[in-house]
């Protein structure tokens, strides 16, 4: 008889693939310069260590591997289940997934309903990715773990920071003429807080397959192999800046979420480069690296052939390249490597070209983006080359129409598989244990193509373009496709999960919150000013009470706390909370006669922790079909309260969590009246003997036993 692969033997394979991932060619040990945003641990450093992990694996394998035998067998004897199987679609809604049910559209799906479970999954306060993702994963609430939007406020500033990493350069650098050296590793912190539910497992030696949940780079030291989601950043430190290129006199100005470049004529062929990190080894300041490159059009209609980086190859008008990997040189015998993928999107009367954001280099990491480091090789090596950046789908380059719909959802499902690859080769090599993977894809068609749904919405003004019509029921059928592959992999004696963080409504009309407070006297700006710019531009702290920063907080300026807070804490403050929710609440906006803002919520009474201090003083609760308007998210007074939404992003989540419940399935009924998302960690915990940490907040499921009802 066939003798099942154990986990020690996938072990053993594994540090055997990874040490020879290792023998590809290694470069000097970089940095990025700290004013792209992030410093970078090159790939040299980040290969010799994963070099060393490896041979130590090797070595101390036999001991290593009869220890954790025992172990897991201890544990084992007291679980419930043997593997466990979480397919995590971000944004997925239970009204279309119904719909769609009801239509006979969604056969998987309505057969976990049948035969298992299908129930709305309660969000966070506020239902924003990066904090209910951290919730799953943590089992408690942001006043926990920290999290309470994309950006978070500077103590002691009005500015925000990415709320979820910080990385900095080393502490000291040296001096050589010119020149300035970097001396010693980038201070890297994650800053989401508690202990996600995997570490609990892999101490116990219940092995953990985890990729792509957001919210966990840099990676974190566990006994599972992890791969980093959501908040990676580009190789230029950002969240994602894409690149269009046109060889026009006079192009557009620079892009929200990219940079406009010009392709310069030279002969029959344009010249232009890629943007990369900043050399850290500068003189006067920072210095930008680029890899140049050549587009020459061929003979053949609407195609070009591109020379970059020793590389060549032909591109045909609206097919994206594979990737292409690049090598910046940032010092002398200083490298960083990233990989993107170009697009030809006009070839008459101009020649223009779309480049994706430089994505590190999965297989020659200039950052760890996993854990442990050789992970991301292993996978690169195995799969090939793939999307590292956190927010991989360029909804940015959609709504500023260097991409149409078509090539958008192009690059979306092109990430999709990679991802699928990547879980199925996970689901494969975890037997036993715990195999995660959250597919982003859900998230990112819907906020961009909801305004398919709707007719009259303001972004299908001027436009008769239907093409996107099915797109949004393509892709719930794409996903009733991946759990019907799925389950067929699993047998009868897998659980599996299927879940969303929060779910979807149409984003129509944009309220801005500055411009309501500085209209009604909370947010004063300088004399003469009638506007304020980002980043509250003009506003006058001296005379101003409160003010909104992110998609649903609003902070009170208070005394010690901002720097020119005037309310003092304590009472003061409690009033003007209690006044300022009063007046929101029911918010109308004048042109539709609609409640905009049905409730504003105190973070007293939905946040509890440690890190209470770090949240927004109210979170605002939006009616579907409103938002915070795009220019109050970073801080602009603007002319109008109330204005329509008329970008690509047309359907969004970040309003009333009570309105945008994610969905749960899975192949066994679960036995709750109100499962919530909060609810993940200690019923995975359960499910394997363990007994849920006090400070968790959510409560573990009835899961019934394979056949069984709840």
């Amino acid at each position: 008889m066939k003798r099942k692969r154990s986990v020690s033997d996938r072990s053993l394979a594994f540090a055997f693939t990874a040490a020879v991932a290792l023998l590809a060619p290694l470069s000097a040990d970089a940095y990025v310069g700290p004013g792209a945003g992030f410093a970078f641990l090159s790939s040299f450093l980040v290969i010799l260590i994963a070099f060393f992990s490896s041979l130590f694996s090797l070595v101390s394998w036999p001991i290593r591997s009869f220890y954790w035998a025992f172990r897991r067998r201890k544990v084992l004897t007291r679980a419930k289940v043997k593997r466990l199987v979480i397919v995590g679609l971000d944004g997925m809604d239970p009204e279309l997934a119904a719909r769609y049910m009801d239509e006979g559209k969604l056969p998987h799906f309505a057969r976990l309903r049948e035969q298992g479970t299908f129930e709305k999954l309660q969000t966070t306060y506020p239902p924003i990715s990066p904090v209910a993702w951290s919730t799953f994963l943590t089992g408690v609430n942001p006043g926990q773990h920290n999290i309470y939007d994309f950006l978070a406020r500077q103590p002691g500033t009005y500015f925000p920071y990415l709320s979820s990493a910080q990385i900095r350069g080393p502490r000291r650098s040296l001096r050589l003429g010119k020149y300035i050296i970097p001396l010693g590793k980038p201070q890297t912190q994650l800053l989401r807080k508690s202990k996600p539910f995997w570490h609990y497992l892999g101490e116990a030696g219940i092995f953990c397959s985890i990729l792509r949940v957001p919210i966990t780079f840099p990676p974190e030291k566990s006994r599972c192999v992890l791969l980093s989601g959501m908040c990676v950043p580009d190789l230029l430190g950002s969240q994602g800046t894409f690149f269009a290129y046109s060889s026009r006199q006079q192009g557009p100005e620079s892009r929200q979420g990219g940079r406009q470049i010009p392709l310069i004529k030279n002969g029959n062929s344009f010249t232009a480069y890629v943007p990369g990190p900043e050399s850290p080894a500068r003189q006067n300041g920072s210095a930008e690296s680029r890899v140049p490159f050549r587009v020459r059009p061929t003979a053949k209609e609407d195609e070009v052939e591109i020379h970059v980086d020793g590389q060549r190859f032909r591109l045909c008008k609206g097919e994206y390249s594979d990737w292409v990997p690049l090598k910046f040189k940032v010092a002398p015998a200083m490298s960083v490597h990233g990989i993107c993928r170009f697009l030809l999107t006009e070839t008459k009367p101009d020649l223009e070209l779309y480049l994706t954001p430089v994505n590190i280099d999965p297989g020659k990491p200039a950052l760890p983006i996993s854990h442990p480091l050789t992970y991301s090789i292993y996978l690169a090596k195995l799969l090939g080359p793939f999307a590292t950046l956190g927010l991989a789908e360029d909804t940015w380059a959609l709504n500023e129409r260097v991409l149409d719909d078509n090539t958008f959802l192009q690059q979306c499902y092109l990430n999709h598989d990679e991802r699928e690859r990547m879980f199925f080769d996970a689901l494969e090599k975890t037997r036993q244990g715990v195999c995660v993977c959250v597919f982003d894809t859900t998230d990112r068609v819907q906020h961009m193509f909801w305004r398919y749904l709707e007719p009259g919405h303001p972004a299908n003004r001027d436009s008769n373009n239907s093409s996107g019509v099915g797109v949004i029921e393509d892709l719930y059928r794409r996903m009733d496709d991946l759990v019907g592959r799925t389950l067929a992999r699993l047998g009868d004696d897998a659980l599996l999960l299927v879940l969303s963080d929060h779910g979807f409504k149409s984003f129509r009309r944009g309220v801005n919150l500055n411009t309501w407070l500085h209209r009604n006297g909370y947010l004063s700006l300088k004399d003469g000013a009638q506007e304020g710019g980002d980043w509250f531009k003009d506003v006058d702290w001296s005379r101003t009470r409160a003010y909104a920063l992110g998609l649903n907080g609003i902070f009170i300026n208070q005394r010690g706390r901002e720097p020119g807070g005037i309310v003092e804490s304590g009472p003061a403050k409690d009033e003007l909370k209690k006044e300022l929710r009063q007046k929101l609440r029911g918010l109308r906006d004048p042109e539709t006669n609609q409640v905009a803002i049905p409730d504003v919520f105190d973070a007293r009474a939905v946040f509890a922790g440690p890190y209470v201090g770090n949240a927004p003083d109210l979170v605002v609760g939006y009616n579907p079909g409103y938002r915070t308007a795009w220019e109050s998210v970073t801080g602009t007074v603007a002319a109008n309260v109330f204005a329509d939404n008329t970008r690509a992003w047309s359907g969004d989540h970040c309003i009333d969590p009570r309105q945008v419940p994610g969905v749960l399935f899975s192949n066994r009924k679960i036995d709750c009246e109100q499962p919530a998302i909060v609810d993940v960690a200690p019923t995975v915990l359960d499910l394997f003997g363990l007994k849920p940490p006090a400070y968790m907040n959510g409560v573990a499921w009835g899961v019934a036993a394979k056949g069984e009802k709840a």
